[in-house]
């Protein structure tokens, strides 16, 4: 079983990534393996509306999105961390995000989502609304901790001052690694839940 990490912060080590490692700790004592890739930094520009992925079954702009949606497809878990930016998500992060999900035509269905949001003090909630859209939209069962997945800090390290945010980030990732390892027997038993054919209602016909 594999979990698949994503960092949207431009700082390579900064409180994001301590944050993500705190969860690293916990799924390697539960045997799970990780991959974590750094996005915060890379020209990733936004979607265009094309729509050539539906003909291609990947996106036009052959970057990092193309790369990742392999193994974003594999993966029984993605975990995606961000700080907060005028009470959002790193706009780099949410361009990846909107290509990855939109370009990807397989079946995202109980792969866990669980997102990760690092503010010095305001915006969490928002953004945390933000990041799990992408899953629900998307059939993935969210993943909770024992407060909403943040912790705080600003400058580089300060979250390691945070003793309840870091609590937080282990409970998420025990809580991640349960429900993978639960889906992962759950589909062997029962296999996934039956599908109905997808109606879509327009509201301007």
């Amino acid at each position: 079983m594999k979990v698949l990490m994503i960092n949207g912060s431009p700082r390579v080590k900064g409180n994001t990534q301590t944050a993500l490692d705190e969860m690293i700790k916990i799924f390697k004592q539960e045997d799970i393996e990780v991959e974590l890739i750094h996005v915060g930094q890379k020209p990733i520009r936004s979607c265009i509306a094309c729509l050539s992925c539906k003909k291609t079954g990947q996106c036009v702009f052959d970057d990092m999105v193309n790369e990742v949606a392999t193994k974003f497809e594999e993966c029984d878990a993605l975990v995606v961390g961000t700080p907060v930016y005028y009470g959002s998500a790193n706009a780099t992060l949410i361009a990846f995000l909107t290509r990855l999900f939109y370009s990807t035509s397989f079946d995202k269905t109980m792969k866990v989502g669980a997102s990760v949001v690092v503010a010095r003090r305001g915006g969490i909630s928002a953004t945390y609304d933000e990041i799990n859209k992408f899953f629900a939209i998307s059939g993935m069962p969210i993943a909770s901790s024992q407060y909403w997945n943040a912790i705080h800090g600003r400058e580089i390290g300060e979250v390691q001052e945070d003793l309840e945010g870091l609590q937080t980030m282990r409970v998420l990732a025990r809580n991640v690694a349960f429900l993978v390892k639960s889906i992962h027997d759950g589909k062997e038993k029962y296999g996934l839940p039956d599908k109905e054919p997808f109606h879509a209602t327009n509201f301007i016909r």
